[in-house]
């Protein structure tokens, strides 16, 4: 096989003609500015070819029902594996989704729990068995030779009444005509021969005494006859009296002895709460009154199973706890509960439980530990489920696949970084290529070779900056290595790769920052936190892990919450902070996590959550709509002359009502194609070529640019072309200032990552006309930032707090966290070990404190 991927004439968006070679079998990163071309060329061409090239190589009958996929813009990839794509935003908001069963996980669990676990009755808890005639002869011959007394004797009885009311003379009468000459009833033996009168007002057990079976010399036919017999008459049942006096109730149904509540078959379906036979039947599984809400259906209590599938356990618990439970605690109690089974369950479930086993260990590998299973798919950050998405495909083990990644370390603490990574070398040990689009210095730092692309972003960039490998990028002559030496990952041995070296290392962004010749600076002077420091007091927070605990966040300064993940980070900024203060100043209806009180809410007149969930749900919202500025470009277009000579309005250059737009696409500019088992693709509309507008409105120009070509600009170009015009050329100024300069403004909504979103947010909110009373909430803004990234970032950051507003921000980057004025460092670990304040403090004082993992890591930036 060949050893190397080779890739000519990629050209896809803002790709240049790139041509390199990247080594097989082998950890790659893909890095660069923001916009640089890194997504384009790993996803948009690599992985896109690798997919296309599969749905190619099915029979032209599975082809008809997936269309073609079209080809990438690249002359040729050689040496291509079969690609699998795991990005952020590839997680599923459906609210049947969980970690559970995007894992898979819930499914081998299913059939666990259907073939050796355990049914107990849901009206009284009784144990429920079922067994053939044979297994039944053979439990008790089993249980006879333990306990076998000699001159004793066996009774087996069939039990025709159970807990009824009544005299039951004609069932006494037909008893005896079948030729049985003894009953017991209510615990005391009878003689048929008598009469026996019974209160008809008074409940009844009544049972056959089918056959009275010596033990001296014991017979097994005998034994098999009676057992026969007795099934027969009592419906299924058969109680044993042993020569001790014990007894057992046997049953070749599942029900139940004592009530006769009838069970059904248990099988995998049964444990599904997306099937009518094992979901709750009030709220059909979801576990909620209403299909997005958070009310928890009354029925079941948020269990989502119906009470048979919750009254069958596996050693103690059922599946719902079993899910319930975090992932250390999950994988400690299975593997307890496979050491209780018989030799025979043992050989029935091994592979089952190595399955789940391999899963939940990946996740343990990952920084997941502090997860429940049943965590729900629309609750998890864009880091976690590509992460979840990751140990599904890790558990089906494959051998010579091509694995593209979207910045995995997203919401791992540094603590964490070194288990995703030791992760992902163990998957190209065994024979697969990784290629990891990132920006984590200790990714970069731990990889074989790196592709730094660029030198700028969108028309700028596109371009091989860097390719080859990692040691060569961080030994040029007279470059400063105290980068590489410092205490960071132990650097892979220097390899030689039969591929060629591309572009220079000495003018390599990545590799100056990598190499300590650019570096973010602290800043000049932090502001002051003192006693006259107003400040925001959180009392008793008790959310989710959050252990009681009272918080102080200094205002008007820049704030960094800090921990590993699954610390209480995200529960307290927003279920508590967040909704909280937005119920009381904009007066919404918010469900607020648990706290006793909060103070200082008079310094504040406005909160503004900046999170990465998208700036809109479909093509329509973009840059351009979203910052407003599409509302003073449409009036400059109405305001043209041949637009008024047209009686045109504003309205006529808007793609979302009719008038001006395509109608064939209304507006979107694409048609969505339905791909049935693989994601649906979007083409161009062949009406408009995807320029979303009709001829008529087209031929209306601004400065000579119609509206389609105005809203394919880059931001960059439009600052340019709108420098005259104040209320539009502010925005994009801010656009660009916080890194955006090569998205376009009629980009789709649906095409920007969470970081892009983020700074869209945020751009917009600089743009207004700030009080300096106003607390903005920010969750990992650096996502998907380079380092040159990240110093624009933090300027725009610093300057909402020069303004007099409180910055929140929810950060693992430290370069953020080195420039915050105060930081909160939540902790110790994740998850239910979690949910304390390990440290408050300026940087300097929390990287001196001892327990805080954020302080460990940050003594060495401020080191350097």
């Amino acid at each position: 096989m060949q050893e190397k991927i080779v890739i000519k004439g990629a050209r896809e968006h803002n790709l240049k003609n790139v041509a390199l070679e990247l080594p097989r079998n082998k950890m790659i990163v893909f890095t660069g500015l923001s916009g640089s071309g890194k997504s384009s060329l790993a996803f948009d061409t690599i992985f896109a070819e690798g997919q296309r090239r599969y749905i190619e190589s099915l029979s032209a009958y599975a082809r008809q029902f997936l269309g073609g996929l079209q080809k990438p813009d690249v002359d040729e990839i050689e040496g291509l594996s079969p690609a699998i794509s795991i990005d952020q935003r590839a997680h599923s908001a459906n609210p049947r989704s969980t970690v559970a069963t995007i894992t898979e996980v819930y499914d081998y669990l299913r059939v666990l729990f259907a073939r050796v676990g355990r049914p107990y009755c849901p009206q009284c808890g009784t144990r429920i068995e079922k067994m053939a005639l044979e297994e039944m002869r053979g439990r008790i011959e089993a249980v006879l030779n333990k306990k076998c007394v000699q001159t004793s004797e066996l009774i087996i009885l069939a039990p025709v009444v159970r807990g009824r009311k009544g005299e039951y003379y004609q069932l006494f009468y037909d008893i005896y005509n079948s030729g049985f000459l003894e009953v017991r009833v209510d615990g005391q033996l009878k003689s048929l021969r008598e009469r026996l009168i019974l209160d008809k007002h008074s409940k009844h057990t009544i049972e056959v005494i089918v056959d009275k079976i010596p033990t001296v010399v014991f017979d097994n036919n005998r034994l098999a006859e009676a057992v026969e017999t007795a099934v027969e008459l009592g419906g299924g049942l058969c109680v044993v009296r042993y020569p001790d006096g014990t007894e057992h109730l046997y049953s070749t149904e599942y029900s139940c002895p004592r009530d006769g509540y009838s069970f059904p078959e248990i099988e995998p379906r049964l444990f599904s709460f997306n099937s009518p036979f094992g979901q709750c039947r009030a709220c059909t599984g979801l576990g909620t009154k209403e299909v997005f809400g958070e009310e928890v259906c009354p029925e079941c209590l948020g269990k989502r199973l119906n009470p048979d599938a919750l009254n069958v356990r596996l050693g103690e618990y059922n599946i719902y706890e079993t899910t319930a439970m975090g992932i250390t605690e999950a994988r400690a109690f299975l593997t307890k509960a496979a050491d209780t089974l018989s030799p025979a369950e043992k050989e029935i479930s091994s592979a089952v439980f190595r399955e789940v086993e391999n899963r939940l260990q990946f996740m343990l590998d990952v920084g997941l530990d502090y997860l429940t299973l049943d965590r729900k798919a629309g609750m998890l950050s864009g880091g976690e489920a590509q992460r979840i998405r990751l140990a599904s495909q890790v558990g089906t083990r494959l051998v010579g696949a091509l694995y593209v990644l979207d910045e995995p370390t997203i919401g791992l603490h540094q603590r964490d970084n070194d288990r995703l990574v030791s992760t992902l070398r163990n998957l190209c040990d065994v024979g697969n290529t990784i290629i990891v689009v990132e920006h984590d210095e200790d990714t970069i730092l731990t990889s074989d070779w790196v592709v730094d692309i660029g030198p700028g972003a969108g028309d700028h960039g596109g371009e091989i900056v860097y390719s080859g490998t990692l040691d060569r990028l961080l030994n040029i002559p007279a470059a400063n290595h105290k980068k590489q030496i410092n205490s960071k990952p132990q650097l892979p041995s220097v390899k030689i790769f039969d591929c060629d070296l591309a572009g220079d290392p000495a003018k390599s962004l990545t590799g100056k920052y990598l190499r300590g010749e650019i570096k973010i600076p602290l800043p000049d002077k932090r502001r002051k936190v003192d006693g006259a420091t107003p400040r925001l007091k959180i009392k008793g927070a008790a959310e989710h892990n959050l252990k009681n605990v009272d918080i102080q966040i200094p205002l008007r300064r820049f704030v960094a919450l800090t921990g590993v993940s699954g610390s209480g980070k995200s529960t307290l900024m927003h279920d508590i902070v967040y909704r909280a203060i937005a119920n009381k100043l904009h007066h919404t209806d918010y469900t607020v996590g648990k706290h006793k009180q909060i103070l200082g809410l008079e310094y504040l007149d406005r909160v503004i959550k900046i999170d990465q969930s998208p700036i809109g749900r479909t093509p329509r919202s973009n840059p351009a709509t979203y910052t407003k500025a599409y509302d003073q470009i449409r009036e400059l277009f109405a305001a043209t002359p041949e637009a008024r000579m047209r009686g045109y309005k504003s309205g006529r250059f808007s793609f979302n009502v009719p008038g001006g737009r395509c109608e064939h696409c209304e507006g979107r500019g694409v048609l969505e194609i339905e791909m049935h088992f693989l994601p649906s693709i979007e083409i161009a509309c062949e009406v408009c070529q995807g320029r979303r507008f009709d001829a008529q409105t087209l031929q209306i120009h601004y400065n000579g640019r119609d509206i389609a070509a105005v809203l394919a600009m880059t931001i960059e170009e439009a600052e340019d072309f709108f420098r005259d015009i104040p209320l539009i050329f502010d925005k994009l100024k801010i656009l660009n200032e916080v890194g955006l300069t090569y998205l376009t403004l009629g980009q789709s909504a649906t095409t920007l990552s969470g970081g892009e979103a983020q700074r869209i947010k945020l751009s917009r909110e600089l743009a207004k006309r700030g009080t300096g009373r106003t607390l903005y909430l920010l969750d990992e803004p650096t996502t998907g930032l380079h380092y040159e990234d990240v110093r624009k970032l933090i300027e725009v950051l610093q300057r909402l707090a020069a303004q007099g507003n409180t910055l929140m921000v929810i950060e693992h980057n430290l370069d953020v966290i080195k420039c915050a004025d105060w930081i909160i460092d939540l902790g110790p670990e994740g998850g239910n070990k979690g949910g304390e304040v390990i440290a408050a403090g300026t940087p300097i004082e929390v990287a001196r404190r001892a327990g805080s993992h954020t302080g460990q890591y940050l003594r060495r930036v401020l080191g350097k």
